[in-house]
Formats: C-alpha cells, structure tokens, sequence
C-alpha cells in the first residue's frame, strides 16, 4: 500500500483538467500574439467580420496545418492564389508555452515512467486535436475584391461593364491540419524532455541524457538568441525609422521568419528568392532590395553585404554566438567528455538546427487575375514572392562550423564546473 502513494500526487497533477489549463492557455497565447500582429497588419478592417476566421488560419497555419487560397472572377475572368508561410512568431509562442506547461507538474523529478509521461501527453494530444477540430472549422472566409480599388482604372471599367466581380478567400484542409498540427504537439512535446535538465526521463533513455540534452539545450538557447537580437534591431528601428505599426506586425507575426535565416546567412548559406508586384518585405528593406527584380536573386553576405555593408554582422554574430553556446553546451555535459566528441555533438546538432530553419523558414506567395486577357502579371492585379534556402549547401556549412565552434567550445569548459555531472560515488543518503 506505501510503495502506490507517492503516486498518487503525481496521477492527480497529470489529470484532465491540468491538460485543459495547457492546450487552453497555449491557443489562448497564439491566439492574442496573431490578433496583435494581424491588427497591426491592418487585418482588422477586413469585410463582413472576417478578423477572427483571419486570427484562427494563422493559429492554424502556425502549427504546420494547411490553408488554401481560393478563387473565382467568372467566366470572362480569371484568379489564382497561393500562400505558403508559416508564422513562426506565433509558432514559438505556442511551443514555449505547452512546453512549460507540459513539464511543470514533472519538475524536481529524476525519472518518470514511460507509461506516465505518454499517458500525460496523451491527454493534452487530445484536447489539442479538438482545438485543431474548431479552429480548421472556423478558418474559412470569402471577400469580393472591387477592380477599381486596385488602380487599373480600364480594367474596373470592364469589371463594370461586364458585372465581374473577382473574389477570394481561404479555407482549411481539416484532416491535413488535425494531424500536422498533432505532429507539431508531439514534436514540441518531445523536444521539451530532450532540453530541460530537470524533466525526468523513463529509466531506459538515461543513457542517452549525457550526450543529447546539452546539445539540444544549446541549440535553444541559440535560436532564442537570435530572436531576442531581432526583437531589439525590430524595436530600435520602430523607434528610430517610423513605420511602427507594420514594424509591429513583422515582430508579432515572422521574427523568427527573419531571424533564423540570419542565422544560416552568417554561416555562409545561400537563399534564393523573388518579389514582384506588390508583395514587400517591411523589414528589413535590405532583403526586399535585393528581392526585387525580374530574375530570381540570390540572398548571401555578399549580395547583402552590396547593399548595407552592415550586413557583415551576421557573420560576426555567429562567430560569437557559436562558440558561446558550445561552452554552454560542454559545461552542461561530464568533465569526461572530450573536444573531439563536443565538436562532433555540435556538428550533429547544429546541422539539425539548420534543417530545421530551412524547412519552416521558405515563403512563397502568388496572386495574378485576368480579364479578357488584360492584367494578368501587370500593375497591382498580381504579384509573387518567395524565399528559399539552398539546403545542402547550408548543411555543409552548419557542420564544419559545428566541428570547429565546438571543440573550441570544449576546451575552456574543461576547467569550469560542469552542471551536467553526476558524482562518481553517492552514499546512501544521498539522491541522485
């Protein structure tokens, strides 16, 4: 009867409505940092209502689910849309907090059982899987477009006379976000174990704590940096250049989206993209310059460098950056840990980093309409906009930076405290 006690606290911190409190505070959070960054945008003063169907696409969006553009200008018109991007800014938001209330009830804890710890996910899963359900549900709206407000005069006049009137909208593959959102649940779950130090793990994976957490852990706090050196960048420049409100919108939005690209680009790496027509990138201007034109563009330090010299920070920012978090991640592991084997953990886990960023950081946006065969590609009836890495390249780069930053990081770690070890011997009064 003694040996059942002690876990029926923990049972009771596991239960239904603790898993409630985290799925309802985390789209509660998404929720008011979307609406924040759309109204910003100017979102607010879309048509027939429509700001909270907006709010729930981009929460929708934000966790890896599918929303489609929609279309139709009649039969003597033509529309096509496409939006792919996701908002990383609500994206992290979400993850800190089901992250935090996920691990709360498991802290000061060294092992959990793996029956536990699914159970306990198991639960939030679920509930996330019917939040998923309304909001795909609700992400569905339509707007008539008025050719005149567009600035083609003699296309609004034919638009009159022919009584066209081209509209769009979005909706939601329901099945399609139900389960990338759910992948995104388990994937943030999962991450969570693998970062904090204090989460317990199932007695079989200890094993693999020594090496994982304290490169998964620096990773973290990398990105992480990264957004805290955009956010202030963003606020001085809202301060200093005006254009507050879509400055705001950015931030709310797609900092990270800016941010961890950076990232890649002070490494070394590679992006390709376009923008034409009147898509537009508010910050920074630099990337939009170099966007802009009528041929696919290559985004580097170079091509940045050629039109904001400042751009040669990114590279200085990494190669400070890096090598601080391999000492953090040497501190957190065994003193018996070797330079070689850090430079190879931050290899690994750096090159991850970067997969990671060039799989959720591409944009791609397109929108042309045509009447009688007049404005398609032309005046502000249609436009394009994307932006990807070259990821093999990026690999390639986040791997030798890894190697190098890391065994350099391993070696003034040697001689610092390491919060990572265990003690060789503990008595028997002593808990491990």
């Amino acid at each position: 009867m003694s040996a059942q006690t002690p876990s029926r606290p923990a049972v009771a911190a596991h239960g239904w409505v603790q898993a409630l409190v985290v799925v309802l505070a985390t789209a509660v959070a998404m929720g008011v940092v979307a609406a924040l960054g759309l109204w910003a945008a100017g979102a607010a003063d879309l048509p027939d209502g429509a700001f909270p169907r907006v709010v729930a696409a981009t929460l929708v969006t934000a966790v890896g689910g599918t929303v489609e553009l929609t279309g139709s200008a009649g039969g003597l018109a033509s529309s096509d849309a496409e939006l792919t991007v996701i908002p990383l800014s609500v994206t992290l938001t979400g993850a800190l907090v089901v992250a935090a209330g996920f691990l709360r009830p498991l802290r000061h804890r060294a092992v959990a059982g793996a029956g536990e710890l699914a159970g306990w996910a198991a639960r939030i899963a679920v509930l996330w899987v019917l939040a998923m359900l309304a909001l795909s549900f609700g992400a569905r709206q339509t707007f008539t477009l008025s050719l005149g407000d567009l600035g083609e005069d003699a296309l609004g006049d034919l638009g009159e006379l022919f009584g066209i009137e081209p509209e769009v909208g979005f909706t939601t593959d329901v099945a399609l976000s139900v389960f990338f959102g759910t992948l995104w649940l388990l994937g943030v779950l999962v991450l969570a174990l693998l970062v904090a130090r204090g989460a317990p793990l199932p007695a079989r994976l200890l094993r693999f704590q020594e090496s994982v957490r304290p490169a998964a852990y620096a990773m973290v706090v990398l990105l992480l940096a990264y957004v805290v050196l955009g956010l202030v960048i963003g606020l001085v420049v809202a301060a200093t250049r005006g254009h507050v409100a879509e400055t705001f919108a950015v931030l709310l939005l797609g900092l990270p989206n800016l941010a961890w690209p950076a990232l890649t680009i002070g490494l070394g790496a590679t992006w390709t993209g376009r923008v034409e027509g009147p898509f537009g990138l508010p910050m920074p201007q630099v990337l939009d310059e170099v966007l802009r034109g009528r041929d696919v563009s290559e985004v580097n330090l170079g091509t940045l460098a050629e039109q904001d010299v400042r751009m040669w920070w990114l590279l200085v920012v990494d190669a400070v950056l890096l090598p601080a978090v391999a000492v953090v991640m040497a501190r957190r592991s065994p003193a018996r840990v070797r330079p070689w084997q850090h430079a190879l953990r931050m290899a690994v886990a750096l090159a991850l980093t970067v997969l990671m960023i060039c799989l959720v950081g591409r944009i791609s946006a397109h929108y042309g309409l045509s009447i009688l065969g007049i404005g398609d590609l032309g005046g502000g009836l249609a436009g394009e906009l994307f932006l990807k890495p070259r990821t093999w390249g990026a690999l390639g780069l986040a791997l030798l930076w890894g190697l190098v930053t890391g065994f350099l990081g391993g070696l003034p770690a040697r001689r610092l405290r390491h919060r990572g070890e265990v003690p060789a011997t503990t008595g028997p009064g002593v808990r491990g």
